[in-house]
C-alpha cells in the first residue's frame, strides 16, 4: 500500500471519529462555540464598524490633500480623516434623534390627551345604537377610561410582582451594560483597525505567502477582492436608496399637505436600509403618529407609502442597489426574502451582497470551466459580427470577334 493511500484512510478514519466525539458531545461543544463567539463579540463587533467607517474614511483621503505628499500631511490624513467619518456619523444620528424624537413624544402627548374623550365618544356611540339591549348598554356604560385608575392599577401589579420585575430588571440593565460596554470595546478595536489598516493587510499577506499555496493565495484573492467591491458597493447603494426614499416621502407629504413630513421622511429613510421591507416599518410607524393628528390623513399617508414602496421595490431599489452591485431584480428580491426568513434583520442586510457576491463567483468558475474546455461564452458569440456573405462578381461573357 502506497503512503498517500495510508495518509488518505488515516485521515478518514480520524474524521470519522471526530464526527461521532462531536454527535455525541453536541451541547458540550455548542456551549463551548456560545462562549468563544461571547468572548470575539467585541472583536467582530469592531470588525463590522471598521468595514463601515473605512468606506467613509477613503472618501475623506481622497479630498485631504491627495496631491501634497508631505510628512506633515502623510501623519495626519489618517487620523483627520477617521476623525472626520466618526464625526459626521454623530452628527447625522444626533439630526435624526432632533427630529424624530420630539415629534414622537409630542404624538404621545397627543395621544394622553385624546384617548379618554374619543372612548367617551365611542361609548356613547354604541350606547346609543344598542337601546334595544339594555343588559348589554349597562355594562358598557358601567365601562370607564381614567389614567389615575389605570396608573393605580399597573403600581399594584407592579408592587404585587416586585420580585420579579426586581429580578428582570437587573436582567435588563445587565444586558444593557454587557452591550453598552461590547459596542465601547467595538469602537475602541475599529479605531486601532483603521489606524493600523495598511500594516494589517501588509502581515495578512506575509502569513499568507509563507503558509499556503500559490494556487489557493490567488483564488482567495479574487474571493475577497470580489466580496470586498460587492459590499462595499452595497453599502453605498443603500445610503443613496435610502436618502431617496427619505426625500421623495417628505416632497410627496409636503404636497399632499400631510403633517409630521420631516419626521416621516427621516424616519422611513432610517428604516430603508432594511432593504425592501425597510420602508414599511417607518410608514407603521409614521402612521400611527399622523393618526393622532387626523386619521383621513393617516389613511392618505398609508396609500401613499405603499405606492411609494412599490416605485421603490420595482424601480428604485433594483436600479440603484442591485445594479451598483451587479446582481438581477429576481435574485434581489430572492435575497431578501431568503434571508429574512433566516435570519431576520440581519440576514435581510447581509442577503443582498453575500448572493450577489456568491453569483459573480459562480460565474467566474463558469467561465473559467467554459475558457479551459474551449467554449466560447454566449457574450462572446454574440458580439461576434455576422459573417458577411461576400457575393462573387459574376464574369461577363467575353463575345469573340471573328
Amino acid at each position: 500500500m502506497e503512503k498517500n493511500e495510508i495518509k488518505r484512510y488515516v485521515f478518514i478514519a480520524a474524521l470519522a471519529i471526530a464526527v461521532c466525539v462531536i454527535c455525541q458531545n453536541f451541547s458540550v461543544l455548542a456551549n463551548f462555540v456560545y462562549v468563544v463567539i461571547g468572548a470575539l463579540k467585541s472583536l467582530v463587533i469592531g470588525f463590522f464598524i471598521a468595514y463601515i467607517f473605512n468606506i467613509i474614511m477613503n472618501r475623506f483621503e481622497k479630498l485631504y490633500f491627495p496631491k501634497n505628499n508631505s510628512k506633515l500631511v502623510s501623519k495626519t490624513r489618517r487620523p483627520f480623516c477617521i476623525t472626520a467619518a466618526f464625526a459626521i456619523t454623530a452628527v447625522i444620528i444626533v439630526l435624526i434623534s432632533y427630529i424624530v424624537i420630539p415629534e414622537i413624544a409630542k404624538a404621545f402627548g397627543v395621544l394622553y390627551e385624546e384617548i379618554p374623550p374619543a372612548f367617551t365618544n365611542a361609548k356613547e356611540f354604541v350606547t346609543g345604537k344598542l337601546k334595544e339591549y339594555p343588559e348589554i348598554q349597562e355594562q358598557i356604560s358601567s365601562i370607564e377610561f381614567d389614567w389615575a385608575k389605570i396608573a393605580e392599577k399597573a403600581s399594584k401589579i407592579l408592587t404585587s410582582g416586585l420580585a420579579g420585575i426586581l429580578s428582570s430588571a437587573v436582567g435588563i440593565i445587565g444586558g444593557v451594560t454587557s452591550a453598552v460596554t461590547n459596542i465601547v470595546l467595538g469602537i475602541i478595536f475599529a479605531i486601532y483597525m483603521l489606524l493600523r489598516k495598511d500594516k494589517l493587510i501588509r502581515d495578512a499577506n506575509r502569513i499568507r505567502r509563507a503558509y499556503f499555496s500559490d494556487e489557493f493565495n490567488h483564488k482567495s484573492s479574487i474571493v475577497l477582492r470580489t466580496a470586498n467591491s460587492t459590499f462595499q458597493s452595497f453599502f453605498v447603494g443603500q445610503f443613496v436608496e435610502a436618502i431617496i426614499l427619505g426625500s421623495l416621502c417628505f416632497i410627496g407629504m409636503k404636497l399632499l399637505k400631510l403633517p409630521y413630513a420631516a419626521m416621516s421622511g427621516t424616519l422611513v429613510g432610517v428604516t430603508a436600509f432594511i432593504p425592501i421591507v425597510g420602508a414599511f416599518i417607518g410608514a407603521g410607524i409614521s402612521a400611527f403618529i399622523i393618526l393622532t393628528v387626523n386619521p383621513m390623513q393617516a389613511l392618505i399617508f398609508v396609500i401613499f407609502l405603499i405606492l411609494l414602496q412599490q416605485l421603490e421595490g420595482n424601480i428604485i431599489y433594483p436600479r440603484v442597489v442591485g445594479g451598483s452591485i451587479g446582481l438581477p431584480s429576481i435574485w434581489t428580491l430572492a435575497a431578501v426574502t431568503i434571508g429574512g426568513g433566516l435570519f431576520g434583520i440581519l440576514g435581510m442586510i447581509l442577503g443582498v451582497p453575500l448572493t450577489a457576491t456568491l453569483y459573480k463567483l459562480s460565474f467566474h468558475v463558469l467561465e473559467s470551466k467554459e475558457k479551459e474546455l474551449g467554449i466560447a461564452s454566449p457574450e462572446a458569440v454574440s458580439e461576434k459580427p455576422a459573417a458577411k456573405t461576400a457575393k462573387k462578381p459574376k464574369k461577363q461573357k467575353q463575345t469573340k470577334k471573328k
